[in-house]
């Protein structure tokens, strides 16, 4: 088949949802609740009861969710936050946000997930809180890392990209102390806009992070703390229960086509396919294989019309954003290794069979090349 092939769809997915959509709007213009409608409390209830987190609360995006988290636990100036070096810039970006020392780790180099034994050898008697990613899809190892933390470390799971991932039959979202989601359009539950979430089973943890969202009211004029104005809108809402009620199936696809990947890529030499740790159970947010002359094969890719990315090219350390660590190339060497690697190959629930033999047709042409 010939004709582009989109990284994610977004027009096929938004089509699943649209009367759903256009009606439940409908309802919120009708009665004008922009912020604070009945549908946010809906879909937090939906959420949490999703993540097997006893609280969600609503926010504009996911980078807020991540310091609101860190700000709940009362982390600040001073204390140090432990990071996996190869993710999204938003997670350290919470820490710096509040004040926190961003301290690095490197992950492990077949899952990409963050090194449990590399985070305790960080911890000092500044160590506030670790945030394990769950990156691409598949839930940290959070179990591991709280055998080796010290009690008084908490654990923010930023889950941005495993809504309905489980790890030994637990949720993504409801393995840390208190964790952190994206709804940005991409994700594997996407709204139209930014949108983010915080999911904890701690009331007081999740008392606060509704007071931070909420410019710190918990009514009407009253301000008993200093806040924030980031909440989830009401428009959002009815686009995230939506697309919530079909996450399941759309998990399942994207399985299905992860499988298939495997298959035909296991007949492509000079293409390492992803690890799967044990008792993780992905959602493939994303694919992501690694080639050793990756931007060659990326460059070949989109030549041919085909939308693959990299997530991510640059460890955090080695961005001009955090050059004040004074962390040089040569720190970290899986995240490094795997940032110069790494391909993530187009996958959504509605890819075709035929959609992904033309992909691997093509990064094996390359390759071979």
């Amino acid at each position: 088949m010939t004709g582009p092939i989109p990284l994610v769809d977004l027009a096929a997915q938004h089509a699943a949802v649209a009367e759903e959509v256009a009606a439940g709007w409908s309802q919120v213009l009708a009665k004008t609740a922009f912020v604070g409608g009945p549908q946010v409390a809906a879909f937090e209830a939906e959420y949490a009861e999703f993540s097997g987190a006893a609280h969600c609360i609503g926010v504009g995006n996911g980078t807020d969710a991540l310091e609101f988290a860190l700000r709940a636990l009362e982390i600040g100036p001073g204390d140090e936050c432990i990071v996996p070096a190869n993710t999204f810039i938003a997670t350290a970006e919470a820490v710096a946000r509040t004040g926190a020392t961003v301290v690095l780790v490197d992950c492990d180099p077949d899952t990409a997930l963050i090194d449990p034994t590399a985070a305790a050898a960080a911890v000092t008697t500044r160590t506030r809180a670790v945030l394990p990613v769950d990156l691409y899809g598949q839930v940290a190892p959070i179990e591991k890392l709280r055998a080796l933390l010290p009690a008084n470390v908490a654990i923010v799971e930023d889950a941005a990209q495993s809504q309905g991932a489980t790890r030994h039959g637990e949720t993504a979202g409801s393995l840390g102390d208190i964790a952190a989601t994206s709804f940005y359009p991409g994700k594997n539950l996407g709204a139209y806009g930014d949108a983010g979430a915080v999911t904890t089973s701690r009331a007081d943890l999740a008392e606060r992070v509704r007071l931070l969202g909420a410019h710190g009211s918990p009514r009407k004029y009253e301000h008993p703390v200093l806040g924030f104005n980031s909440r989830l809108d009401t428009l959002q809402a009815v686009v995230l229960s939506a697309k919530l009620r079909r996450l399941a199936g759309w998990n399942a696809a994207r399985r299905e086509a992860a499988d298939r990947y495997t298959a035909l890529l296991s007949e492509v030499d000079g293409v390492v396919t992803p690890v799967v740790a044990e008792g993780n159970v992905p959602v493939w947010h994303l694919y992501v294989v690694r080639v050793a002359d990756r931007d060659t094969v990326l460059g070949k890719l989109h030549a041919e019309g085909i939308g693959a990315g990299i997530h991510y090219p640059t460890p955090v350390h080695l961005t001009g954003a955090f050059a004040d660590l004074g962390l040089g190339a040569g720190a970290f060497p899986n995240a490094e290794l795997l940032g110069r690697e790494i391909l993530s190959l187009p996958l959504f629930p509605e890819i075709t069979p035929a959609q992904q033999e033309r992909v691997v047709s093509v990064v094996a042409d390359a390759v071979r090349s």
